[in-house]
């Protein structure tokens, strides 16, 4: 990691994991989202997270150029950024955190339509972090299906 893109990519060194990165980035986001979304207010968290998934595109975007492999396993910006999307929709509650946790690796690993075909359509920075925004928006989907079922 010899340039800053790099280690913005990489998750500061969170995706040099050698088992499971994805998971670890998304265990490293955890805390951050679970802090932010109770110290910020929504609109202000919701752009955050917005110029953050730019910062992604970018960084995945120059990182995966100098490494010759269009979305290496170690860049997890991209699970970081989309599970802080997830954090800071789900309630607080810790049972919800849980469930956003394994619904959205579910998704993100699985990779249902049309997350390949999006990951394979669109190449480069935004393409990295597409496929993790569609996955948490199954998660969310499927977490609000939870809720309206759960008394």
């Amino acid at each position: 990691m010899t340039h800053p893109a790099e280690l913005i990519a990489f998750g500061f060194g969170v995706g040099r994991a050698r088992f499971a990165p994805g998971t670890w980035g998304t265990l490293f986001a955890w805390p951050i989202g679970a802090f932010l979304a109770v110290a910020m207010p929504a609109p202000a968290l919701i752009a955050l997270i917005a110029l953050l998934f730019l910062l992604g595109v970018w960084a995945c975007g120059v990182a995966g150029r100098r490494l010759g492999v269009h979305d290496h396993g170690g860049m997890v910006w991209d699970e970081i950024v989309a599970f802080l999307l997830v954090l800071a929709v789900v309630p607080v509650e810790i049972a919800w955190q849980i469930g956003a946790f394994v619904a959205f690796r579910a998704f993100d690993i699985v990779k249902p339509p049309p997350i390949r075909w999006l990951e394979r359509r669109f190449q480069g920075g935004f393409g990295v972090m597409l496929d993790d925004l569609v996955a948490a928006g199954y998660a969310l989907l499927v977490l609000s299906v939870i809720k309206r079922i759960l008394p």
